[in-house]
């Protein structure tokens, strides 16, 4: 593999000789169409003898959507699937049966089965409804699926379909409102087939009256003959129906819906997960200019830090019976006084997912993230007595990792569950007996399991992480009890691997720093070579030499050191000007060995930016991925605190150790980076002479509540954390030059925050700001033509402010 990507590289610098690539802003924003689409979403067939994927093509257009594509495994082949074709694909999403030759997945709204053993789909459903949420039972032969907030089965063999749940929507807010029309209650007329003696549905028969209403429903049946017959016979009809069906019905409370639904193995209960909306939850509204009917339009869009929040609630509910028992986990909104079961305290809040049972038996277990993001939790599911028992579990004072990143899963034999969790400052791996015992950690050290799964027959973990170097991405096997990992790719930069069916081959998404991810594909086993399947970018990107950037390291204040890319000209001279790119947030790394796909164009603008005369440096500020729990949390209740003064002393290094003119540095970035630069031009502008903040977060009272309050918590309650955060408190700061630029239909960051530090320039008569607006695009540009007009703007912000005059 080594020499192929070597062999790759020295072509690219000798096509690069012939100066055929021109590096233009307008030539390197055009982004993907330059240096191509990754391939996502890898699967193989069911003889392992070709590998299927999402595609695009450079030349495709910006909007279009990525295409099935499929190659063999030995080389050859490559071809993009036809719309017909890619329906009978193997799927990229499925549940899969005991024995893995068959899939069950929704597609568009109905179901369909793979058959592995002879490559081959079968639509299994087609109706107006939609269905979703399919999953295998034991026997192999029957699935599940979710219908209208039902759970639903079925066999593979026959027709017959079995209702499991009969849950109904809340009662209409008030009692005259119309019902609303189903999707398969379309077309077919406006009596929909009632008639004046067909009874009414059986919601509507059950809605609560209000008193007058009562009063002439009774009257009416007393008073009128017919009224009275027609209603003795709905009564008859509805005993008839009901009368082989003991389930008694559940109606769900107002602002509650379906969120899941699973059977457990024994078939005697369904696990529900709940959604309830929080009261006075008030979300945003993005207002659309440039709308396809020619009127301002608004989009809905989040809440703000601070609003109430939906929760996910628990519930078992009997498929016998019906009856729904909310599932009990005990634990107090004030963690004190669990040690005191007769403390009068409601319930914590918590947010539940990754319902799992093992193959075989009926024991469970799902997790939890507490609601104010301290706590997490693995708990074992006791349907029959509507329980949960805490097995594991996790504290932090600052805030436990997204739920993504929660990862558990059963051990062979169904008595252990596997974690991950950086309890002990990085991200390992850990176990935990189901019925009692303490977790046990199976991997440590000063590096970081990303990810991991077990091997089909669960004999061996295979896992993605960064040992050896933060800056890689590789794929390990493990023992289950841990010991030494045995590396399956071995090359520097970022791997992403699928093992086949029978786990003898490796399907792999591989990228290098100046190399866009491509597929290859290997033998499973240490030390074997990639074949690459793929090329990406347009022709002409390989006419440049795009530089594979050193990582340097960065003494901080504190003592840490701070990763860095370093794009430095060839001929430098001491004194010259400097910029720093501050990367986005959200938890990301940029400083590694593979290619950036989070800030591919940025790579190519540095190269521009080295070609005009500026060192550039592109630092993993506190917060950012990959370094462990400390660097991930360094940022607790002060953002713009550590992370802005990784971004000063990185400066100050530019200064000591490159010669840099401290007269002459500027930094940009955009979302998270926007916010760092808007903070280094308010409270550090002796540091920088000008910057650009792009889509930037103004006030975090203003941001989502998912993520600001895991790092501020909530404002109401920590005002402080968000007032020292939040750059519209600091603006009267600014000196020097500052651009800001936004798409005015960003749904993450909102416009609004640029709307409003704008007014708090204009109130503080700063004249030394420019802004940029583009009014077709959201928080990540599209077009190709924003993407230069913004870059172009950045770059003469720079020159204008940052090069001698």
């Amino acid at each position: 593999m080594r020499k192929i990507f070597i062999s790759a590289f020295c072509l690219a610098a000798l096509a690069a000789q012939t100066n055929k690539f021109a590096l233009t802003i307008d030539n390197i924003m055009r982004g993907p169409a330059l240096y191509g689409y990754e391939p996502r979403a890898l699967r193989w067939s069911g003889a392992g003898d070709r590998i299927y994927f999402q595609w695009k093509q450079s030349g495709d257009p910006v909007l279009k959507d990525f295409d099935t594509y499929v190659v063999n495994r030995e080389g050859g082949g490559l071809r993009k699937l036809t719309d017909e074709e890619s329906k009978l694909a193997p799927p990229a999403v499925a549940d899969r049966s005991a024995d893995h030759r068959r899939a069950v997945y929704a597609l568009d709204g109905d179901l369909f089965l793979y058959d592995y053993t002879s490559d081959t789909a079968r639509r299994l459903t087609d109706t107006r409804e939609s269905e979703s949420a399919a999953r295998f039972l034991r026997d192999g032969k029957r699935i599940t699926f979710t219908r209208s907030g039902n759970l639903y089965g079925m066999s593979l063999e026959g027709p017959a379909v079995v209702q499991y749940t009969d849950i109904r929507p809340a009662a209409a807010a008030s009692p005259s409102a119309a019902p609303a029309v189903t999707e398969s209650e379309l077309g077919q007329g406006e009596t929909q087939g009632r008639t004046a003696n067909s009874c009414p549905p059986e919601p509507e028969r059950g809605r609560k009256a209000t008193g007058n209403q009562d009063f002439l429903k009774k009257e009416a049946s007393t008073v009128l003959e017919i009224v009275k017959q027609r209603q003795e016979k709905c009564d008859d009809d509805s005993v008839r129906k009901n009368r082989g069906n003991p389930r008694k019905p559940y109606t769900l409370a107002p602002r509650q819906s379906v969120a899941a639904l699973q059977l457990s193995p024994d078939e005697k209960y369904v696990i529900a997960m709940i959604a309830e909306s929080a009261e006075g939850r008030k979300t945003t509204l993005v207002p659309n200019f440039v709308s396809l009917s020619g009127y301002t339009e608004d989009i809905g869009s989040r809440s703000k830090a601070g609003d109430p929040q939906p929760r996910i609630r628990m519930a078992a509910i009997s498929t016998g019976t019906g009856e729904l028992k909310w599932l009990e986990h005990g634990l107090k909104q004030n963690p004190a006084a669990d040690a005191n079961p007769a403390a009068q305290q409601p319930e914590r809040a918590i947010q539940f997912f990754g319902l799992q049972w093992p193959d075989a038996g009926s024991d469970a277990f799902v997790q939890g993230r507490a609601s104010d993001n301290k706590d997490y939790w693995i708990f074992a599911v006791d349907p029959a007595a509507a329980k949960l028992r805490v097995i594991a579990a996790r504290h932090d004072d600052a805030w436990i990792s997204n739920i993504a990143e929660l990862q558990a899963g059963w051990m062979k034999g169904g008595r252990e569950i596997y974690f991950i969790s950086d309890q002990d400052g990085y991200r390992h791996l850990y176990n935990v007996p189901f019925e009692s015992g303490p977790a046990r950690q199976i991997t440590s050290g000063k590096w970081e399991v990303l990810s991991a799964a077990l091997s089909r027959d669960k004999s061996r973990f295979f896992l993605t992480t960064n040992e050896g170097d933060p800056a890689d991405r590789h794929f390990d096997s493990m023992s289950p009890d841990g010991g030494p990992r045995e590396r399956l790719t071995s090359v520097p930069g970022h791997s992403a691997a699928v093992p086949s069916p029978d786990e003898k081959y490796l399907a792999i998404v591989y990228s290098y720093v100046n190399q866009p991810p491509e597929v290859y594909v290997q033998e499973n086993s240490p030390g074997a070579q990639a074949r690459k399947l793929t090329s990406s970018p347009a022709p002409e990107f390989h006419d440049y030499a795009w530089k594979d950037t050193p990582i340097v390291r960065i003494p901080a204040r504190d003592g840490a050191e701070l990763p860095a890319h370093l794009y430095k000209p060839s001929a430098y001279r001491r004194g010259g000007p400097a910029v720093i790119f501050v990367h986005g947030a959200g938890y990301l790394q940029n400083v590694h060995h593979g290619w950036s796909s989070s800030y591919s164009r940025e790579y190519l603008f540095h190269h521009f930016l080295m070609e005009n005369g500026y060192l550039v440096l592109d630092v993993d500020y506190r917060g950012s991925a990959g370094y462990g729990r400390d660097w991930r949390t360094g940022i607790y209740r002060h953002m713009g605190g550590k992370d802005l003064e990784d971004q000063v002393d990185a400066a100050r290094w530019l200064v000591s150790r490159h010669g840099v003119d401290a007269r002459r540095i500027g930094l940009y970035g955009g979302s998270y980076g926007g916010f760092i630069t808007l903070m280094a031009r308010f409270t550090q502008p002796d540091v920088f002479a000008a910057g650009a903040a792009l889509r930037p977060v103004t006030d975090w009272a203003h941001y989502n509540h998912p993520y600001t309050s895991n790092i501020l918590n909530i404002p109401q309650d920590d005002a402080e954390a968000y007032r020292r955060s939040s750059p519209i408190y600091f603006a009267a700061g600014l000196k020097g030059a500052l651009l800001i630029c936004h798409g005015m239909v960003d749904t993450n960051v909102h416009f609004q925050d640029t709307v409003r530090i704008t007014q708090k320039l204009i109130e503080l008569r700063k004249e030394n700001w420019e802004l940029a607006v583009y009014p077709a695009e959201d928080h990540a540009f599209q077009q190709p033509s924003s993407w230069a007009d913004e870059y172009k703007r950045i770059f003469r912000l720079f020159e204008q402010n940052l090069k001698k005059r």
